[in-house]
């Protein structure tokens, strides 16, 4: 709502008759229209992001490049800010300072011409984009909306692709300089998906659908008919990994990505814990038991500290921004309810990116590791497994944050090295719980191919069994956790109810740092 200061000044009347074309108040028709579907304002949406009177708007007045075919006072009152509403505001101002509350805002208005990219909204995007690389600070982005709009005519002979825009490049170099956010609710296609597809985070609400070509485009392109709805459901892209945090609607939306920056602000005061003497309890004793890698995580880090990402795609690895009393961090962990931990294609591009993410924000990496190893075999190999699996050690090897593996079940083979960042002496740390183990590969695989010949003199079905299993039995003994602990190659066995203790005295180890110019920044897309 614009505040009217009572005046007797001409042009100061003239300012507020000009900027309430954009008050929601003020646009009932389509601010009803919207409602009716279920879904909030632009403006609703970032009063509800941004603390109470911090918005500081800016390019308000724009309108749509199409004085040539509408009045001026239609596309006052039809396309107030060109469809694209931005400026400064501060997010969590109640837990962190001023200064690190500061972020940069930017959202496209579905009720003006469908959210689309007009010309004049570009200059203004770009402009933000360029004041927040000045400033150094996160950006939001509300991308909802249907790509570039061809009915801009007034930029016409002038430009006439539009093809020559700084957009993109100037947001994709911010990439690893500042946290940005993309939140997409309802269609999202074209230009708006490919924002948001350069962002480090998409979160999305359950009725978007994300897509690089809308319905207009697909059928131009003679490729067929089709809703909206159709097109990059959210569904199926949580399922893929395009999404990374999926949620119900816009109000949960935000308070997600309020979450979310908030891991890049800095430390809480206020945290509480589980009783540690949990964890004795969540693995069972049974090796070949799997078991919820949740309650691990859940009872490990601070309550109401846990913000997974990409949590439909490759659910074998997990991946989430947590705290450890109060301290912001990454985790990875392996989750045997899935493939029985192992790494695949999917999961080594989903850890190997994450590691990026926490890297170029100096967060610390948490490694929970349970893997058999790598996925192996003809199918496997057919998703390019080789290059795949690469990307850990390639990320692993240059990390600007320390790595700190916790051993819980399985510690086997490249596998097991991957997720200690290269090599278990590549952590800060790597410590193992009692229920741990060890070894070069999986230990049925091990006495296969190791007593290969022993096994096959053997013609006696049941005998061949009993030996197999007596020989896996050896191999277990041999690989246990505080039998392996004697070789060194990992640093010590605990009591899992210590390993926040452990954690912690780690993090004091390390002083937060600042990011220095020469420092790698950038976050693959994928």
């Amino acid at each position: 709502m614009v505040k009217k200061e009572s005046s007797n000044r001409t042009d100061l009347e003239a300012l507020y008759q000009r900027k309430s074309y954009l008050e929601d108040a003020n646009r009932s028709e389509v601010v009803e229209k919207r409602h009716a579907k279920g879904m909030r304002t632009a403006r609703e949406n970032i009063t509800d992001l941004c603390d109470q009177d911090s918005f500081i708007e800016m390019a308000s007045l724009i309108i749509a490049g199409q004085k040539g075919r509408r009045s001026h006072q239609e596309l006052r009152e039809q396309t107030p800010s060109d469809g694209l509403i931005a400026g400064i505001g501060e997010v969590n101002g109640e837990i962190f300072d001023k200064e690190t509350s500061k972020c940069f805002v930017l959202s496209y208005d579905f009720t003006v011409l469908a959210g689309t990219q007009g010309g004049f909204n570009h200059k203004k995007k770009d402009r933000i984009l360029e004041l927040a690389t000045k400033a150094n600070k996160p950006i939001i982005f509300l991308v909802e909306g249907g790509g570039g709009r061809p009915g801009d005519v007034d930029f016409y002979p002038i430009s006439v692709a539009g093809l020559n825009i700084a957009t993109w490049t100037s947001f994709c170099k911010l990439s690893g300089r500042v946290p940005r956010i993309a939140i997409a609710a309802g269609y999202c296609f074209a230009g708006n998906a490919a924002i948001a597809g350069c962002a480090d985070v998409i979160i999305a609400t359950e009725n978007s659908s994300i897509g690089m070509g809308g319905p207009a485009m697909i059928e131009g392109g003679g490729l067929g008919k089709y809703h909206p709805k159709e097109i990059g459901p959210s569904a199926s892209q949580y399922k893929n990994g395009v999404i990374d945090i999926l949620v119900k609607d816009e109000a949960e939306a935000v308070k997600v990505a309020k979450k979310y920056l908030s891991y890049f602000q800095g430390d809480l005061k206020d945290w509480t814990s589980r009783d540690q003497s949990l964890l004795h309890t969540i693995i069972p004793e049974n090796r070949k038991y799997a078991y919820k890698i949740f309650k691990v995580i859940e009872t490990l880090c601070d309550e109401e500290s846990i913000l997974e990402l990409r949590g439909g795609f490759a659910k074998n690895m997990v991946t989430a921004l947590v705290r450890i009393e109060g301290k912001p961090m990454g985790l990875i962990a392996n989750s045997s309810r899935h493939l029985g931990g192992a790494i695949d294609s999917d999961a080594s591009d989903k850890a190997a990116r994450f590691m990026q993410l926490c890297s170029a924000f100096n967060l610390p990496i948490l490694s929970l590791c349970d893997v058999p190893g790598f996925m192996v075999g003809p199918d496997c190999e057919q998703t390019a497994m080789v290059r795949h699996a690469s990307r850990m050690f390639l990320t692993g090897a240059n990390l600007n944050v320390p790595i700190l593996t916790v051993v819980l079940r399985k510690a086997y083979g490249l596998g097991a090295m991957a997720m200690a960042g290269g090599s278990l002496y590549e952590s800060f740390f790597t410590i193992a719980w009692p229920t741990a183990e060890f070894g070069a590969m999986g230990l049925e695989g091990a006495v296969k191919l190791g007593y290969k010949k022993e096994l096959e003199k053997i013609e006696n079905t049941e005998e061949r069994q009993a030996l197999f299993k007596k020989l896996v039995k050896q191999a277990y003994e041999s690989g246990k956790a505080i039998n392996a602990a004697e070789s060194l190659e990992f640093d010590e066995v605990i009591d899992p109810k210590d390993t926040r203790k452990w954690i912690v005295n780690a993090l004091e180890c390390f002083p937060k740092k600042q990011k220095s110019e020469t420092e790698p920044r950038y976050i693959d897309s994928w």
